[in-house]
């Protein structure tokens, strides 16, 4: 595979594997806002292929088009790090959130329900749930942003690249304590987690086996991705 990718032209690589590019794009897609344009993350996406064709090292035992998926999903995210289009009042309102659900937590010894955070805040409960909805856009992705930094120190490695030994200490132990953090979540937002990151369902798969709309396990997810941003705050407001 290594010798035929080597004498592959960047035209006949971008052909061969456009599909994978375009498959990782949408599945992308499907979690960010409405604004983000589905050609800008192709076009991020086949810059990671061709990065990842002068990089691959077949040596290292991975498929070409697993490492090259790795790197197409870090050049996408990348692009939508670069790109932030959430307007400045959502992630203010997210933080606001985050800070009343460690506040009531500290207070009360349990896990925040919505009446608990609502309250701390000073507002309705439609009116919370509106904050939810709004803050989705951002923390469906949020994850998947902690997902592609695990999936960038494999990709360096695949590569052969040597990653920094500190940063990548650090890494895996906020990965650890991510993981920790998840586990702590009330039933329901873990299993929201589980069927979005591992299953790969979308809200409106989950909603029907939970049995409730598309929009409440926006609303549940968007909660869980903030309760965590709280109780991970001492690694610098994950």
């Amino acid at each position: 595979m290594y010798s035929q990718l080597e004498s592959d032209s960047q035209a006949e690589i971008v052909e061969r594997y456009a599909p994978l590019v375009k498959r990782i794009a949408h599945h992308l897609l499907a979690r960010l806002p409405s604004s983000v344009v589905l050609d800008d993350l192709i076009q991020s996406g086949m810059v990671g292929l061709l990065e990842a064709s002068r990089k691959y090292d077949a040596s290292k035992g991975a498929s070409f088009e697993t490492y090259a998926g790795i790197r197409i999903r870090g050049a996408i995210i990348d692009e939508v790090r670069r790109g932030d289009w959430t307007p400045r009042s959502v992630h203010r309102n997210g933080r606001r959130i985050s800070d009343c659900i460690q506040t009531v937590e500290a207070k009360t010894g349990r896990d925040a329900q919505d009446v608990d955070v609502a309250r701390e805040m000073g507002v309705g409960l439609d009116e919370y749930h509106a904050l939810l909805r709004d803050s989705s856009s951002t923390r469906l992705f949020s994850i998947d942003e902690l997902r592609e930094g695990r999936d960038s120190t494999l990709a360096d490695e695949l590569a052969g690249d040597q990653p920094d030994p500190l940063a990548e200490h650090q890494q895996q132990a906020f990965r650890r304590a991510l993981a920790d953090a998840i586990g702590r979540l009330p039933e329901r937002e873990q299993l929201v987690f589980a069927l979005y990151y591992d299953e790969e369902l979308n809200l409106k798969e989950i909603g029907q086996i939970l049995g409730v709309s598309e929009s409440r396990v926006s609303q549940i997810h968007s909660q869980a991705a903030l309760r965590l941003r709280a109780r991970l705050q001492t690694w610098g407001g994950a």
